[in-house]
């Protein structure tokens, strides 16, 4: 199945809801048509852990009940929605892509979860997250190409909506695992801000966020506001900001091109595809300011250049209580990346981790020190399109380099995948980056370089 980007059509749904209204289509109609998807391309692309069709339907009539008196709940009323099965579900099991939770039904429905029930998202299932949401791969295959890799942990998620089963997907990123299977399956995605979306009891990491995986950058962001509206953001934080509606295409006057630690990594025919999208955005009349520019962009380039270890070590440190706990109650379980973490948190000290914490908020001030010089930043998502499974399996990124797209979790900062380029017949995502809190200013760039670019 060939990727273009201007001619691979994603299913979407904001553009459904004036049928729905008119009588002229129904969300169960919608759905049955999602389940059919399902029903073809499951067995081959494997994204789901749990299917739950028949509250799914009952909440699809529900919601058809409501369009047809004309007093739909949300921009979202009859949406189905995969939920990542790190995230807790009232009604479907919650295993977190991990024997030791084989079978765990917590019972109960994690904040973002309520907040799209209530405005009328049909909840169908449950999607494949790599072993707790780590580098361990699991069965999921890309939907352009069955021999790479989805990419990971929301490789479910990514794949689901790459494959058109539903228009939005929720998945989680602590390192690159919203961006990066976006990137692989030629969806839209937002990684926000930090602390923008509701955790619910996923708050255990300091750099772990919810993140949207949509058809379309509408649906993206209505869904994002719909959850933020009822659930806010986490607790202390703000939320995400923003009008319900889209933000508007918006053209950047200034960007910067961030290369991070993965340019040196970048595949040739990717490196020439992003050229090209940069000459065309200039010929726009867009200034891009590359790190040889700019003192700051300097800057902020040596202070990310260690990104993907230090991500790594930080998070190290943070889980080594609940994987010290995992490897007494359930042994031989881990798969060999989680190991690797026990490893490295075992081998910190509580001084190592200070002075992890230093550089990254350094990182994160020079990232905001560049907000009087562009209006966002951007690079790819990932050094190149999906690789195939079997030849990354044994290495340290076994589902894809992570170094893009662990740039943004780092530094706490949105950043939106946006599906605009292809190689070799595969998806290639950009990702534009913006300050903390720019979130829609983010969405509004992306939108306009699809627009223009892709016109």
């Amino acid at each position: 199945m060939s990727y273009n980007p201007k001619a691979s059509p994603a299913l979407t749904f904001h553009d459904a809801r004036s049928a729905f209204l008119q009588n002229k289509d129904t969300p169960r109609d919608f759905l049955e048509r999602c389940l059919d998807v399902i029903a073809r391309r499951e067995p081959t692309v494997r994204g789901w852990v749990t299917l739950n069709e028949k509250i799914a339907r009952a909440a699809a009539d529900e919601a058809t009940q409501r369009y047809k008196s004309g007093r739909p709940l949300s921009m979202i009323d009859g949406m189905p929605v995969g939920i990542k099965d790190l995230i807790e579900t009232k009604d479907m099991p919650t295993q977190m892509g991990s024997p030791a939770f084989a079978g765990s039904f917590p019972k109960r429905d994690s904040a973002l979860v309520r907040a799209l029930r209530d405005a009328g998202a049909v909840v169908l299932g449950k999607t494949v997250t790599t072993e707790l949401g780590f580098l361990d791969p699991g069965p999921t295959t890309n939907p352009f190409d069955p021999r790479r890799t989805p990419g990971g942990s929301s490789s479910g998620s990514g794949a689901v909506v790459g494959a058109g089963m539903v228009p939005v997907a929720i998945g989680s990123q602590l390192v690159g695992s919203v961006l990066r299977p976006a990137s692989f399956s030629g969806n839209w995605a937002l990684k926000p801000t930090y602390g923008a979306i509701n955790r619910g009891e996923r708050l255990g990491f300091s750099q772990a966020h919810i993140g949207i995986h949509a058809g379309c950058a509408e649906d993206m962001w209505h869904t994002a506001m719909e959850i933020v509206l009822r659930a806010g953001g986490d607790p202390g934080h703000p939320g995400l900001y923003g009008e319900i509606t889209p933000p508007p295409p918006m053209r950047p006057k200034r960007l910067v091109v961030l290369e991070t630690e993965g340019w040196a990594r970048v595949e040739e025919g990717a490196r020439r595809a992003f050229d090209a999208m940069l000459s065309s955005l200039e010929r726009e009349s867009v200034k891009i300011i590359r790190r040889g520019d700019s003192a700051a962009v300097e800057a902020l380039e040596r202070s990310i250049a260690a990104g993907t270890e230090l991500s790594l070590r930080i998070i190290a440190w943070e889980q080594r209580w609940s994987l010290a706990n995992l490897v007494e109650q359930h042994p031989g379980t881990l798969g060999a990346s989680l190991v690797r973490q026990v490893e490295t948190g075992a081998a910190l000290t509580l001084q190592d981790f200070r002075e992890d914490l230093k550089q990254r908020n350094a990182a994160r001030a020079a990232l905001a020190a560049l907000a009087g010089e562009c209006d966002a930043l951007v690079s790819l998502s990932a050094p190149g399109p999906a690789p195939i499974a079997e030849e990354i399996r044994s290495t340290k990124y076994p589902t894809g380099d992570v170094s893009f797209a662990c740039v943004s979790s780092l530094l706490g900062a949105p950043s939106v995948n946006v599906p605009l380029l292809a190689l070799d017949g595969l998806p290639l995502g950009v990702q534009v980056l913006g300050q903390q809190h720019q979130d829609a200013q983010a969405t509004a760039i992306g939108r306009w370089m699809a627009e223009t670019l892709m016109n």
